[in-house]
């Protein structure tokens, strides 16, 4: 019984730790400036997504192309 519950606390505790990570990493992410240029094809971004985004990194061809790797394995 003892090691169902230390196995559940430390399930518990690694999924707030990873959460309390998303939000730190997702918090840095949105107060980064982003740049003129891609970070994955050094094209340019356009002011148009600088505009509505400014933390973007990629232009929009390469995040949706980076989206869809990371989100649909």
């Amino acid at each position: 019984m003892i090691g169902d519950e230390l196995a559940f606390y430390l399930a518990d505790l690694r999924s707030s730790q990873e959460r309390d990570a998303a939000i730190a990493s997702a918090s840095a992410s949105v107060s980064r400036e982003g740049t003129d240029a891609c970070i994955e094809c050094s094209g340019p971004i356009p002011a148009e997504r600088r505009s509505a985004a400014p933390f973007a990194r990629r232009c929009v061809d390469c995040q949706t192309f980076h989206e869809e790797v990371k989100y649909h394995r």
